[in-house]
């Protein structure tokens, strides 16, 4: 068919259509004066009459019709929802800004949320709990440290040698510490 004389008019009915009809190139049924016929149809369905055909695609128009309608109609609906929300001053940002905090606030409420933050919670709880204990322990180790008998000056002596003295190498915190430091002398 010559493409010169067809109609382009993607919502038409006639759409690929010469202006007097002739036969829609995607079905094979022929449109004598915009309706349709079945009567160039190559092949039919098995079980399908002529009439039965013609029927459905009679359907098929008022079906597709419809959906270019509503495609109007929707066009027009998100036109009017865009000049309210212009007037009303509401821009894509704010709206995006909306959604997050609509999303942030049902994520607060729902019940996953919820018992992640209670298990955070009681996890926050236990390490602050042995972190003090761990520094109470610390603390009297210390204390304990500055009761013992101790120079004031360590001459030329490393960390090593002053720590080698018996009560304090054997405590477990200083053969801990021992193992971690290794043999770091002082200049």
């Amino acid at each position: 068919m010559d493409p010169v004389g067809q109609d382009i008019n993607l919502n038409s009915p006639n759409k690929g259509l010469g202006p007097a009809g002739g036969v829609d190139s995607l079905t094979g049924v022929s449109m004598e004066g915009g309706a349709m016929g079945v009567a160039a149809v190559n092949t039919l369905p098995p079980g399908l009459t002529e009439e039965e055909a013609e029927e459905l695609y009679s359907e098929l128009t008022k079906v597709e019709e419809e959906i270019n309608t509503l495609r109007q109609v929707l066009l027009a609906k998100e036109k009017h929802s865009a000049d309210l929300k212009r007037k009303l001053g509401l821009s894509p940002l704010n709206e995006l800004k909306q959604n997050i905090t609509k999303g942030w606030q049902d994520v607060q409420t729902s019940n996953a949320y919820k018992k992640t933050s209670e298990t955070l919670s009681v996890a926050g709880q236990k390490t602050t709990a042995a972190l003090s204990t761990m520094g109470t322990a610390l603390s009297r180790k210390l204390g304990d440290m500055r009761a013992l008998p101790f120079s004031n000056s360590f001459g030329n002596y490393s960390i090593r040698q002053s720590i080698s003295m018996p009560t304090m190498r054997n405590s477990p915190t200083f053969k801990s510490f021992e193992d971690k430091v290794g043999n770091i002398k002082l200049g």
